[in-house]
């Protein structure tokens, strides 16, 4: 046999290992003929490919399903047990990092408040003692770690995982990859925060079955992941996805973006201009419980203030965070008219206040999108809140294993 063919056919064998393994992770419990019925392949292809992902630990056998008359099915899930990953979020004003097992299950997780105004090589260390946390961890339990994936704001170059520009830290060219991999020996995948949310969506949350959704992540910025026809879109450059410097208002008396620009989405809905909202109310002697609050607390204002007070029935906070439900439905309504999505998933830290915006986002966001779009669109909270991005970088190592399962050249040792 050539060697062409020998490649054409072990390529072929990776594309169906692929294949099957997709199918178990999105409609487990399944049986291999219910497997050989939706892909095509056929029955004696399947149990070989299902062997070798058993051989990987990547799959187990879950149960017996008897139906009719007909021979009992052995199904077939996802092992969690396969593998752990640890999973990083670079905030604004955060780190997170996380260690999951290959169902996405968090084993454990740690959330550190982070300056925006502190120096990079700082921010950078605390991180990588949150990730050397995690490894022993990973250890403990006794599990093989798959790698390690990280959400960053901003914009990534995923070859060389370089992030790019992070506006809201003023950090640039950044060799995260290279930082990260050096320092633990760990296979390491950086990906843009909203973009990696999104991918957590597809794999384990609202969006399984979306092929055209919008993941909108609002907290310091606002991003967004798209899924169009079932893949990311990346755009041209890799760099899709920066709604929140998308230009809503033009005035020239208006405040600057982080990114240099005026009149961007992202100045008129994220978390600072709902604090703003609330001290412009307060400034005119508004009713509130607010300075309440923030004296009994000693704290300065904040959105977990803003919702411990809209919980209270506090008209400032109610009045401030629909409003900025207004100014994030507007954006919304831009997306619905450009990409006719399925879903908009709502998430990241201003998540938290979900309830409180998402009324004035639908009906601002359905008000001012064509009424020939707009009626099957849904528009809805994330179920992972402001985690979205920390599961979304445990999803990017997820999704890659999914796509090249070969990847993984050796069972796992339990």
């Amino acid at each position: 046999m050539s060697s062409k063919n020998s490649a054409d056919q072990a390529l072929i064998r990776e594309l169906n290992l692929s294949l099957v393994l997709q199918q178990i992770h999105n409609d487990a419990p399944v049986s291999r003929a219910q497997i050989a019925q939706i892909t095509g392949l056929n029955k004696s292809t399947v149990s070989s490919l299902v062997e070798s992902l058993i051989d990987r630990n990547l799959i187990h056998e879950t149960g017996i399903k008897t139906v009719g008359t007909g021979r009992p099915a052995t199904l077939l899930e996802i092992n969690p047990r396969a593998g752990g990953i640890i999973g990083v979020e670079l905030g604004i004003d955060f780190v997170a990092v996380a260690l999951t097992d290959f169902a996405g299950n968090i084993l454990w997780k740690q959330r550190e408040n982070a300056n925006p105004t502190d120096a990079q090589e700082k921010t950078l260390a605390q991180t990588l003692e949150l990730i050397n946390r995690a490894v022993v961890v990973c250890k403990k339990q006794d599990l093989f770690l798959f790698g390690l994936g990280v959400a960053t704001p901003g914009t990534v170059d995923l070859n060389e995982g370089i992030l790019v520009f992070a506006p809201n830290l003023q950090w640039r060219n950044v060799p995260l990859k290279e930082i990260i991999s050096s320092h633990t020996g760990i296979q390491a995948y950086i990906e843009n925060d909203a973009n990696a949310a999104a991918v957590a969506e597809h794999l384990f949350g609202a969006a399984r079955q979306s092929q055209n959704f919008i993941f909108v992540f609002a907290g310091v910025g606002i991003g967004g992941g798209l899924f169009l026809n079932g893949e990311l879109h990346r755009g041209n450059n890799g760099y899709a996805g920066e709604l929140g410097h998308s230009p809503i208002m033009i005035e020239p008396f208006l405040s600057s973006c982080h990114c240099g620009n005026q009149g961007c989405w992202e100045t008129y809905a994220n978390q600072y201009s709902i604090i703003k909202r609330v001290q412009a109310r307060l400034e005119v002697n508004r009713n509130s419980i607010i300075p309440g609050l923030l004296k009994e607390e000693n704290i300065p204002l904040s959105i977990s203030i803003i919702k411990q007070a809209a919980d209270d029935g506090d008209p400032v906070a109610i009045e401030a965070l629909s409003e900025t439900g207004v100014a994030i439905g507007l954006g919304i309504a831009n997306l619905i008219n450009i990409f006719n999505p399925e879903k908009i998933i709502f998430g990241g830290p201003l998540s938290i206040v979900g309830e409180y915006l998402l009324p004035s986002i639908k009906d601002t966001a359905l008000k001012h999108s064509l009424p020939e779009i707009n009626p099957n669109v849904e528009i809805l909270l994330s179920g992972f809140a402001k985690n979205a991005s920390l599961i979304g970088a445990v999803s990017i190592v997820v999704d890659d294993i999914l796509q090249s399962p070969t990847i993984i050249d050796r069972p796992v040792q339990q």
